[in-house]
Parts: C-alpha cells; sequence; structure tokens
C-alpha cells in the first residue's frame, strides 16, 4: 500500500503534526506567524532557483512550512491566544457582559444550556465564548442562536473532573474554545431587539420552523424525535431508553446528520440528476446542481460543525466524480481534511465525531476492496448482501479502536442492525425530505404521514430487537491511548502486508504485536501492586474507595449512587472486582488513622493521633475544640457537606495554618499512592 507517495496525504499528515505540536506546546500567533512566513519565504525561494539539486531541501521545505501551518492555524483558533479575550478583563466581581447565542444544547435535568460569543465586557471590546446556563423553572423563553442579550454576572471557570476517571468536561469545552460559564436567572439579563442575523441563525430559525411544522402532523413523540435527529441534526428529544437501543445495536452513527446521509444523498443524486448529462455543459451544470442540494441540505439541518464537515468532504468526492476520477479516494479524502482542518477549524481534530468519520471512510476505502476480493459471490442478491456486509465491517474495524477508547464498549451484533436499516437509509431520508417540503407548503397528507411513521416505528422496532440482545454487546473493555496508536499500527501493517510481502514489513508487524502484548502486562502488572485509598466527591454521599490490587472496595452508605463512580474506575484501572461495604467512622491504613465524623458529630479521645479527619454530612461540631483534642495533619470535607459549613471550616483551617481540601473544589482526594 503505498498510502505515501499521494502528496495530498502527506501534506494532510504534516498539517495534523502541526496542529498536535501548537496543540500541546503553545506557541503563539507571533511565533507561529512569524515562522511560517520565514519557511514560506525559504520554499518560495527555493522553487524560484528551480535546481534539481535541491529537492531534498525543497521537500524538508514544504515539511516545516506545512508543520508551521498547522501551529498556526490551531494558534489562531486558539481564543485566548487573543489580546482581547474576556478572560484577561474578568475578575472576582459581576460585570457587564454583551453576548450573542451560537448554539443551542441539549438541556440537562435542571437547566437550558446555551454557546453564546462573547461582543462586549463592560464598555470594553471582547472575544471569546462562554457556557450558559439558565434554569429550567426561570425560563421564560428558550433562548435561539442569534439572540443577542446583555447579563450582568460573574463568569465560573468549568472545573475539572473531580474524581478519578470521570469524562472530563472542562477538556470537552476547551476543544469548543470555551472555558467559563456564566449563570443566568430571570432577574440577570435582558434580551435585546434589532439583532443583527447570521446565516447560522437563519438556518437554525428555518430548523426550528420546520419542527413546528412537523409537530403538528400526527406523527408519534419517539418517531418525530427520530425524524428530527435524522434529516435536521436535531438529536435533544430522544429519549434516552431509544438513545441507548441505537448505541448498544451499533446503530447509533443513524441518528447523526453525518457522512453516512451525505454519501446516500450523494448517490441517490447522482442517480436522479444523470438525465442533466445529455445537456450542452451538462456534467457541469449536474455538479453545481448536486453541490447546491448537499448545501442546501447542510443549511435545512441548521450547518451543525458535523454536517458541514461531511458535506465539505462530499463535494470533493463530488468535484473528483466530475473529474472521472473517483478512483484516488485517498486523494480526495486527504485534500478534504486538509481544507477542513487548515480553514474551517483545526479544534475538530480533537473531537471524536471527526476522528471517527474519518477512521471510518479510510477504513471503506482501504478495506471494502479486500472483502471483494475476498469472495464475489454470482447470485446478484448474495452480492448485493456481502457488499453491505463488508462496508459495515470495515466501517466497524476502521472505528474500533476510537469506540473502545472513548466507550468502552463494542455491540457485537452492529453488523445485523446495518443489514436491516441502511438498505432502506436512502428511502426513508429521500422519502423525509419529501415529507419536510410538503409540511412548509401545508399540504403533507395524512396517509404519508401515517406510512413514513411506521417506517421510522419499525425501524425503531428493529433496533432494540437487535439492542435487547445483551450477550452481543461486549461492555467494560479497557483500552488506553497507547493501546489505541498501536492497535492503528497493527492495522495499517497488515494492510501493508496485504497489499506486498515482504521480511521488513512482517518484522514490524510482529514488533508491534509484540509491544501490544508487553504493554498489556505492564498495566497488568501495575494495577496488580497498586494501593491506593480514595475519597471520592459525589453530592449527598461520601464514598471511600480502596483499590488493593485487583479488587476495588468502596465503603459508602448508599451504594447504588456510587456504581457509576465504580464502573469508571474500574475499566480504567482494569479492575478484576468490585464489593461495597458500610462506611465505618474510623480507619487505620499503613500506618496513618482516618477519622470520619458524620452528621452525628460524635467522636471521642484517642490514644493515638489522628492523621486525618473526614467531615460528612456537615456535622454540628466546634471545628476549634476538635482540633485542639485531636491534633489532625490534614482536614478533609466531601460533597455531601453544606456550602457554608465549608466556608466555616475553610476560614478556621486558614486561621489555624491546617491544611484543608473541599472535594467538590480540588477533587478527590489521594490518601495513598503507591504504584
Amino acid at each position: 500500500m503505498q498510502l505515501f507517495r499521494f502528496i495530498p496525504v502527506k501534506l494532510t499528515i504534516y498539517l495534523i503534526l502541526g496542529i498536535l505540536l501548537g496543540h500541546y506546546l503553545h506557541f503563539g500567533i507571533i511565533i507561529s506567524s512569524t515562522l511560517t512566513v520565514f519557511f514560506l519565504a525559504v520554499l518560495g525561494w527555493i522553487f524560484i532557483r528551480n535546481k534539481r539539486k535541491e529537492a531534498h531541501l525543497f521537500a524538508i521545505m514544504v515539511f516545516l512550512t506545512t508543520i508551521s501551518l498547522g501551529v498556526l492555524s490551531i494558534s489562531l483558533a486558539t481564543p485566548e491566544n487573543y489580546d482581547d479575550h474576556y478572560s484577561y478583563r474578568i475578575s472576582g466581581y459581576d460585570v457587564k457582559w454583551r453576548l450573542k447565542i451560537l448554539e443551542v444544547m441539549k438541556p440537562t435535568t435542571f437547566s437550558a444550556r446555551y454557546i453564546a460569543e462573547v461582543h462586549r465586557l463592560e464598555n470594553h471590546r471582547a472575544s471569546g465564548k462562554v457556557l450558559l446556563s439558565l434554569p429550567k423553572d426561570t425560563a421564560v423563553s428558550p433562548f435561539e442562536v442569534d439572540d443577542e442579550l446583555i447579563s450582568f454576572g460573574q463568569a465560573e471557570e468549568i472545573g475539572p473532573a473531580l474524581n478519578p476517571h470521570q469524562f472530563d468536561y472542562k477538556n470537552y469545552l476547551k476543544n469548543l474554545g470555551i472555558s467559563h460559564q456564566l449563570r443566568l436567572n430571570n432577574s440577570n439579563y435582558i434580551v435585546l431587539k434589532n439583532q443583527s442575523p447570521t446565516l447560522y441563525g437563519v438556518a437554525a430559525s428555518f430548523r426550528n420552523k420546520i419542527i413546528s411544522k412537523l409537530k403538528t402532523s400526527d406523527f408519534g413523540n419517539e418517531e418525530l424525535a427520530i425524524i428530527q435527529a435524522l434529516l435536521l441534526g436535531q438529536r435533544h428529544d430522544i429519549s434516552v431508553e431509544t438513545y441507548n437501543n441505537y448505541k448498544n445495536a451499533g446503530a447509533v452513527h443513524i441518528l447523526a446528520v453525518s457522512g453516512l446521509h451525505i454519501g446516500i444523498l450523494l448517490f441517490l443524486l447522482q442517480f436522479l440528476l444523470r438525465p442533466l448529462e445529455y445537456l450542452p455543459k451538462g456534467k457541469t451544470i449536474k455538479l453545481i446542481v448536486t453541490l447546491l442540494l448537499l448545501w442546501g441540505f447542510a443549511f435545512l439541518a441548521g450547518l451543525s460543525a458535523s454536517i458541514v464537515r461531511a458535506v465539505t468532504m462530499f463535494t470533493f468526492v463530488a468535484y473528483a466524480l466530475f473529474l472521472n476520477r473517483p478512483g484516488n479516494t485517498f486523494n480526495i479524502l486527504a485534500l478534504s481534511m486538509f481544507f477542513i482542518l487548515l480553514v474551517y477549524d483545526p479544534k475538530l481534530l480533537f473531537q471524536v465525531g471527526f476522528q471517527m468519520s474519518y477512521a471510518a471512510v479510510f477504513a471503506i476505502v482501504r478495506i471494502y476492496p479486500l472483502f471483494q476480493k475476498l469472495w464475489h459471490p454470482k447470485n446478484w442478491f448474495t452480492r448485493k448482501v456481502w457488499q453491505l456486509l463488508s462496508v459495515s465491517i470495515a466501517a466497524q474495524l476502521g472505528v474500533l479502536p476510537i469506540g473502545l477508547y472513548y466507550f468502552h464498549q463494542f455491540p457485537g451484533l452492529f453488523f445485523v442492525s446495518n443489514l436491516l436499516i441502511v438498505p432502506f437509509l436512502g428511502l426513508i431520508l429521500g422519502l423525509g425530505i419529501l415529507v419536510i417540503l410538503l409540511s412548509l407548503f401545508n399540504i403533507l397528507p395524512d396517509a404519508l404521514v401515517k406510512i413514513y411513521d411506521f417506517a421510522i416505528g419499525s425501524m425503531n422496532k428493529v433496533v432494540e430487537w437487535v439492542a435487547q440482545r445483551e450477550a452481543f454487546i461486549f461492555k467494560d473493555i479497557s483500552f488506553d491511548h497507547v493501546q489505541l496508536l498501536l492497535v492503528y499500527a497493527i492495522m495499517f501493517y497488515l494492510l501493508m502486508i496485504s497489499t506486498k510481502v515482504s521480511f521488513k514489513r512482517a518484522a514490524t508487524l510482529l514488533a508491534l504485536v509484540i509491544g501490544f502484548q508487553l504493554w498489556m502486562l505492564r498495566t497488568s502488572h501495575r494495577t496488580a501492586r497498586t494501593t491506593k485509598l480514595i475519597l471520592a466527591h459525589q453530592t449527598r454521599n461520601s464514598v471511600l474507595m480502596h483499590h488493593n490490587g485487583n479488587r476495588l472496595t468502596l465503603m459508602t452508605n448508599k451504594k447504588n449512587e456510587a456504581a457509576r463512580l465504580a464502573a469508571d474506575y474500574k475499566v480504567a484501572e482494569r479492575i478484576d472486582s468490585v464489593g461495597y461495604q458500610e462506611l465505618k467512622n474510623s480507619y487505620s491504613f499503613r500506618g496513618n488513622n482516618l477519622l470520619i465524623i458524620d452528621s452525628l458529630g460524635v467522636y471521642g479521645p484517642t490514644s493515638e493521633p489522628m492523621d486525618y479527619i473526614v467531615l460528612t454530612e456537615s456535622p454540628k461540631i466546634n471545628l476549634e475544640r476538635l482540633i485542639d483534642s485531636l491534633h489532625p495533619k490534614s482536614l478533609i470535607a466531601d460533597g455531601s457537606n453544606y456550602k457554608s459549613d465549608i466556608e466555616r471550616w475553610r476560614t478556621t483551617c486558614k486561621k489555624r495554618r491546617l491544611p484543608f481540601h473541599y472535594t467538590g473544589e480540588k477533587g478527590a482526594y489521594y490518601f495513598i499512592d503507591i504504584p
């Protein structure tokens, strides 16, 4: 597999290296732009000289220039690199904000959430994005994209994960360019009139109009939620049960308007618009109409990041079909990735959807032909089933390492759901677009509503049936970033050997397999000799976690509430068994004495000094007297305490110069950590 002979592939890899360097090393705009200009100048000078003996130098300068472009692109996309970023002007008091809503996020149980762009802070121009939260019970009317408002409040920095191996929401938002949150209520903001519209706002408004039209038709609640996700990119109304069914059946990609949908639409448009080729300059007309319809669908779906990414990718594919060069697919995909990362948003590289989308497409392009060479049935029906199955398996192989790394599970019956749904997805999409168009003109017949509702309901039942085969859903699979890289390297060399067998390739593959096994042995050995005692953070609950080798014991009085915490830790640390015990008042661990004081506030004199005191459930105690009596080395408060008590204890400990740790701010407390 001579993948690296393609120049766009090389340039895209160099660009990605530059983005990674800029992301982790933080060069800044001035340094990165200076380097880029310098390398471009040297590259231009070498190009003008046009001497063959300098070909190697030219290649090196292309390498350095492309890397510097990646560094510059991520530097320009980092909001904190700009002098007018709001974070340089905020302090610990309320200020006046002028904001513009960019995106409506999925609400939580208690609040509606939005991403807003900062325009002004007090009387100064400002930039950056913040997360807005508005309690549901106080929200008179929800915000929409392009709404502008004045708010008076104090920005809060997004907190990190408070427990080991918990989902890091702070890092997730950081990759979206968000580092602070602003809490709104009915008394601290006003919505402005005469707002300036944007293309995204018009698209979102049009999508909301479509949704309101569909809601007047006689669709079922779950069916309507799937229609909104399938055609409009709006997944907010899907129930947790339905979403989990699609996830466990390996069909969750159907719910996200992405490359699968755009690829099917492109295939349909190529077929339906074929008569245009008989006109003068018909192929050009066909290309223009195809692209207009694809981008029209993107507008229909609200121009979300995933749909813009997918349509951009298939814009390159459509152009390749126009040039009659569909075979050079690696060039097409690499060019689309290069364009999206350099021009649109380099931070997409760190988003799961982007990674899985391109991994799936690259795998289909490279692995699918191998399956077709392996077996080519003569029977038409068998051949079509095998082709569909080959595409599904190739895509799943491409995204398997990423899925295991982020989600730690694998749906064993993914091919069943794909075989039963994907062949009809083109019909479902086409019929859905017709339903939307007819609803906009108020001429949607009831018969078509019933037919489409039945089709979506049937798809939901098929997915539910597959998801109920729990024996084929492999969950809680431990998989870290080193395994992720090694598995992709192994897959890459397997594909190279499938093209041409050589000793060098075989030896490299063997070394990678041995390296994967050695890493597994290392992590298993490390787990077996690890001893930790951790006080976790949970609201209204106290959890003490004892990690001893391959076993995890949770001391808590609320087992059900601690189950999710235990599951995350078990998978990440490769724990074999998990046990639960009632929480006691005192523990002795590796020469350290630990006293837990709960709501009763009862403690007595001890013959031995207490190294640690943990306060839970807001005990009514005289902290000064307790410190004088027990002489602790450190005081810890968990998430079961009231905030007012936390502040009072913090003040006392500061006065007494006693270390104080609150898990709600500093995260879980590690008493012992001996690898």
